[in-house]
């Protein structure tokens, strides 16, 4: 099966949606209880760094940046957020859409990718790491989810261009 990697467009959000509420389930991978309407999701997306891997017409993956500030001092420094499709775990597939969306954000001078992984998801955490991210540190209980105080590593990958 050949994965191809795109930009994520409007038509892609139902299966986008459905592989964000598997991610949401698994109870590991998001504070978020719910996906959101694609009006919200996609204004709450960098247009220029949002992509798909596909093959044979099924998305089996998104990765996007958000901008964690609206001050213009922070306009380099941007949240990641990446899920793949249960059924195509541990294929490749996250660490296709990382490459690109390292790529693609280096281009548009972008210098900061950092990235809220909970310490359970371990696949998480290695494709970060792969991809150059460091550990900032540990943000202990830092909010509920189902009753249970949860933690959050923080990541972060600086650029290898100069700003």
């Amino acid at each position: 099966m050949e994965i191809g990697i795109r930009a994520l467009e409007a038509r892609d959000w139902p299966q986008v949606r459905a592989i964000y509420l598997s991610g949401i389930a698994t109870g590991n991978a998001t504070f978020q209880t719910e996906a959101p309407q694609w009006a919200d999701w996609d204004s709450g997306h960098l247009a220029d760094c949002r992509f798909v891997a596909e093959a044979e017409g099924r998305v089996l993956g998104w990765i996007a940046l958000s901008a964690v500030s609206s001050r213009p001092v922070y306009r380099g420094v941007t949240e990641v957020s990446v899920y793949v499709d249960t059924e195509h775990a541990g294929r490749g597939v996250g660490r296709r859409l990382m490459s690109h969306l390292v790529r693609a954000s280096e281009e548009l001078g972008i210098w900061t990718l950092q990235a809220g992984i909970f310490p359970e998801n371990a696949a998480s955490l290695a494709l970060h790491r792969t991809h150059g991210f460091r550990e900032v540190g540990c943000r202990e209980k830092l909010g509920l989810l189902d009753g249970r105080w949860r933690d959050v590593m923080l990541l972060e990958r600086r650029s290898l261009q100069p700003a």
